[in-house]
């Protein structure tokens, strides 16, 4: 019997002390899952913090994306250029010539827009000396890779400078008096043109758009209606071919037709006009020379009394770069916007000058010009250009 009781009583305190060691065992798995509980809610609570930083990084870039497809296809550019002109018996004036905005966007691989905008002589206004202008506003459509065409307002294409004309691509402060006076460049109309390209290196334009209006003084240059509530009555028709095959040389010819210059005016004279110009650019390494003629034949009693149903002009520019920063040019020309009544009428220019460009697309540039013939003068000038 005592030896039963040893044995319950041994099992009582074996029992009482598995209860003590279960007790502190959960105990211990209590605290530890308060840890692991604490550990996850901080975990939690981090990928939250995460996950909105995520959503809103995401936001920020759809919002940037969707900027960014706004503007993709849209460019912008512009050229400008500030003059000093110093001739004898002359004021010596500055002037910051042009001021010309592009904007272009690309609506397909096919379908563009471009256009220009422009303010000339620094401040546009009543009595003021400038003017605001749009020079190109069209549409340009490719129906396949040798055909395209151009809708709306643009530059008539002729001559050398008329299409290409930001001041680092050219010699000289000014624009020369020939595309100036006779072509006159810058010219533009509006209408419809098409450019075909027959073969690499042969390329023919052709248009029909708004013409010149010359009134009874028949000057060109006065004639350009820059498409301001242009009178239309009498339309004009270009074609040009132009020759690049081979590696450093351009032959262009343009011929215009109109079948009144003065836009049947009251009072003047019908007079029928067709213009003709022919250029050539040949380049060797770092020697270039430009070529140009260009001549308009106007009908009618009145431009043949004034002298001016022949006008005509050319130029030789040969030129040579140094090297990347410095090139030097001269130029001989001439020009008679009366050619039609005597050769005496014509406008001598000899220049030579000087460009030094700071950057491919930015220029200084300086010449000497002197005038004879019809004009008797001579001075310097200088200026800056850019393009972007």
């Amino acid at each position: 019997m005592m030896k039963k009781t040893l044995i319950a009583t041994a099992l009582l305190a074996g029992l009482a002390s598995g209860s003590v060691f279960a007790d502190e065992e959960t105990a211990e798995l209590r605290k530890i899952i308060a840890k692991q509980q604490e550990v996850l809610k901080s975990l939690e609570k981090r990928l939250n913090e995460t996950e909105q930083r995520i959503e809103a990084t995401a936001d920020q870039v759809e919002a940037t994306s969707s900027n960014d497809s706004l503007f993709a296809n849209t460019t912008i550019g512009g050229y400008g250029e500030l003059h000093y002109n110093n001739y004898e018996d002359k004021d010596a004036k500055v002037d910051f010539h042009r001021f010309v905005l592009f904007f272009g966007h690309e609506f397909s691989s096919k379908l563009r827009f471009f256009s220009e905008f422009e303010l000339e002589h620094s401040l546009a206004g009543d009595g003021k000396p400038g003017e605001v202008e749009l020079e190109q506003a069209y549409v340009e459509y490719d129906y396949s890779d040798t055909l395209t065409t151009k809708t709306g307002l643009f530059l008539i294409p002729v001559g050398i400078i008329n299409e290409t004309h930001e001041p680092p691509t050219f010699y000289g402060v000014e624009r020369n008096g020939v595309e100036k006076n006779i072509i006159p460049a810058t010219w533009w109309e509006a209408g419809v043109a098409l450019n075909y390209k027959a073969s690499p290196g042969l390329a023919f334009d052709g248009a029909v758009t708004s013409g010149l209006n010359v009134g009874d003084d028949y000057k060109i240059r006065g004639g350009r209606q820059k498409v301001a509530n242009a009178s239309a009555e009498n339309l004009a028709y270009t074609g040009r071919v132009k020759y690049t095959g081979v590696p450093g040389l351009e032959v262009a010819a343009t011929l215009q037709y109109q079948t009144d210059l003065t836009q049947s005016a009251a009072g003047v004279d019908e007079a029928a006009a067709t213009m003709l110009e022919a250029h050539a650019i040949y380049q060797m390494n770092d020697f270039t020379v430009r070529a140009l003629y260009a001549t308009w034949d106007i009908d009618g009693d009145e431009a043949k009394a004034l002298g001016r149903d022949e006008q005509t002009g050319w130029y030789v520019e040969p030129s040579y770069k140094f090297n990347e920063k410095v090139g030097v040019f001269a130029r001989y020309a001439e020009y008679n916007n009366e050619a039609g009544a005597s050769s005496a009428n014509a406008v001598e220019s000899t220049s030579l000058g000087v460009n030094y460009y700071l950057h491919e697309n930015v220029v200084l540039k300086a010449d000497f010009e002197e005038l004879g013939g019809a004009k008797d003068e001579k001075g310097f000038n200088v200026g800056f250009g850019y393009n972007f």
